[in-house]
């Protein structure tokens, strides 16, 4: 498979990939057929995600949503970040993103749904 140079970018010099000391938010899942891992961790600050980073062994495609997802929810609403689909992700990745493999596109979108999902029941 090609994966476009925004996957490739994303993959090898990841922007976002990191964790953060105290976050507000943090979730993890693990997609099982494949073994990706992606966690997402934040800070939340007058109701908008203030700052994110992304952590895990993935793949190229899992990474690259994961960085691209973290950099779009940053500085948004929590409600902007949690209206964030696949669909933008998708616009972002550049080239096509084959139906198998579209779960390594949502992974990182149902682990941000996770982190705010938990701050929402803390509250």
């Amino acid at each position: 498979m090609l994966y476009s140079d925004v996957i490739r970018e994303r993959w090898r010099r990841p922007r976002f990939r990191g964790r953060l000391e105290r976050p507000d938010v943090a979730f993890e899942d693990v997609n099982p057929l494949c073994g990706d891992r992606i966690r997402i961790e934040g800070r939340v600050a007058d109701g908008r995600l203030a700052e994110a980073r992304f952590s895990g062994d993935a793949c190229a495609i899992a990474v690259a949503s994961a960085d691209l997802l973290v950099e779009m929810a940053a500085g948004q609403t929590l409600s902007s970040a949690r209206a964030l689909d696949a669909r933008h992700v998708l616009a972002r990745l550049g080239g096509e993103v084959r139906p198998s493999r579209m779960r390594c596109v949502t992974l990182p979108l149902s682990v941000l749904q996770g982190a705010l999902a938990e701050r929402e029941a803390a509250r």
